[in-house]
């Protein structure tokens, strides 16, 4: 599957997801993309062990925190530190792991592929769903 069909399979089939290291400020561009896919119909579960909610949601020390089910894993880490957040999506059952923007380690997709998950990296969540239902910037 190259980058675009699995952007589209994971925006089009995937609802509940992880978001690691979510911000809880506002002015912080993680935090208005989590809010634009909240608006969306994606379930949205905040890992940040610096909040007790975020968006209006509790957040989660860490993915293994997690009370339930999560399809994807989106990373707001730097690239250095991606490598355990995978093995926590790895470990958690998720689907796929999605890097945002500027965001990227191929050692850790590599490590993601080899466990049956789908791997974004280096793209925006938000354009892309915006790209693909052609959405206006809001």
């Amino acid at each position: 599957m190259n980058t675009e069909e699995t952007i589209r399979h994971i925006l089009t089939t995937y609802k509940t997801i992880a978001s690691f290291g979510l911000s809880s400020n506002p002015a912080k561009p993680g935090y208005g993309i989590g809010l634009y896919l909240q608006k969306h119909g994606y379930e949205i579960i905040p890992v940040n062990p610096g909040a007790d909610e975020i968006l209006g949601v509790k957040a989660y020390p860490d993915l293994a925190s997690i009370p339930k089910p999560v399809d994807v894993v989106q990373v707001f880490r730097p690239s250095a530190d991606v490598p355990p957040v995978v093995e926590g999506a790895i470990q958690i059952g998720a689907k796929a792991v999605w890097m945002q923007k500027g965001i990227a380690n191929e050692e850790a997709a590599e490590a993601a592929r080899k466990a049956g998950l789908l791997v974004v990296m280096d793209h925006c969540m938000r354009e892309e769903h915006m790209w693909l239902y052609g959405e206006e910037e809001e």
